[in-house]
């Protein structure tokens, strides 16, 4: 068999990413830090597993798919370096508009919630992937060809990011220089869109710029006194894997079931997650500016009290 530059590249870059893997549980166990459970990492693996079986079944029909849309290229990119470059801006774009479709759409959110089921946070988190989304990712790409990219270079500039997005889930804090930081995605970026917390909820979701986030108003940092609680809002109780697929489209499925009207029905498939026709669970957003207001409120009364107890001291020491 015989392996073209961007197999040993991909090859390459995916080995890397399993002996840091290795290397952080090794770490992880030395540092009695409890990053890693055998029962979620193995699950981790299964659900890999899964996303790559399917990713096979489908592979043929993404490649031709992607090189037919290509015969009708709008233009072509001649500079080689330019073509790269516009290549990886714009999938990773097309990446982030994916997976924002994936947090505001429920029944996408249908298929993404297992990335976000496990309540531990590790390199095998990234692992844990999207089963069902080979499915569907090719649509979301099929700009690229219309702008001239061909299918095997759409296919590897995806491998190449998405194992840039596998490198920062991890716990570890590294210290970056603050331009990275606010061009690039990292670890503290990405635990922040791991997180059940209200606020990080739905926040960060660019696979290696974290510009898309900050321009389109995703973003938001991680914050020392809102510490990270990693998993969903509500966990399901079967955390088994078949389970970890299944249970949301199982929760979306009955919430159509009891909706009063068509158009209800409609908007539990096609609104964001937390939606209900009765205002019975609430979406991200409304959670969000409740909690803003909740803070303003307490701050509020923070900075009241403040005048209060120096008035109260200026009348003391005049009658003093």
């Amino acid at each position: 068999m015989k392996f073209t530059g961007s197999d040993i590249s991909v090859i390459g870059l995916f080995s890397f990413v399993i002996v840091l893997t290795l290397v952080e549980m090794y770490f992880s166990y030395m540092h009695d830090r409890k990053l890693y459970t055998k029962r979620d990492t193995w699950t981790n693996i299964y659900l890999m597993t899964a996303a790559i079986v399917i990713n096979l079944a489908t592979k043929t029909g993404t490649f031709f798919l992607l090189q037919y849309c290509y015969q009708f290229r709008l233009f072509q990119i001649p500079n080689i370096w330019l073509y790269w470059f516009v290549l990886i801006l714009a999938q990773d774009f097309l990446y982030w508009f994916l997976h924002t479709v994936g947090h505001y759409v429920r029944f996408f959110w249908a298929m993404h919630v297992t990335h976000h089921s496990s309540e531990h946070f590790n390199l095998t988190t990234g692992f844990r992937s999207t089963v069902f989304e080979p499915l569907y990712r090719v649509f979301f790409y099929l700009p690229l060809a219309f702008m001239g990219f061909t299918a095997v270079d759409i296919l590897f500039a995806y491998l190449v990011t998405q194992i840039y997005g596998n490198l920062v889930h991890t716990q570890y804090n590294i210290k970056l220089p603050k331009w990275y930081e606010y061009v690039f995605v990292t670890p503290s970026h990405h635990r922040v869109h791991h997180a059940s917390n209200v606020r990080y909820l739905d926040k960060n979701m660019g696979m290696v710029l974290i510009l898309w986030d900050r321009w389109f108003g995703t973003f938001q940092e991680e914050l020392p006194e809102d510490v990270i609680k990693y998993g969903l809002t509500t966990q399901p109780e079967d955390t088994g894997a078949v389970n970890i697929i299944f249970h949301e489209f199982i929760a979306l499925s009955a919430d159509v079931k009891k909706a009063p009207t068509f158009i209800d029905k409609v908007k539990y498939i096609f609104n964001p997650p937390g939606w209900s026709h009765d205002g019975s669970t609430k979406i991200a957003k409304i959670m969000q500016q409740e909690l803003r207001e909740e803070e303003r409120n307490r701050y509020e009364t923070l900075q009241q009290n403040k005048v209060k107890g120096l008035n109260d001291r200026g009348e003391l020491s005049s009658t003093g």
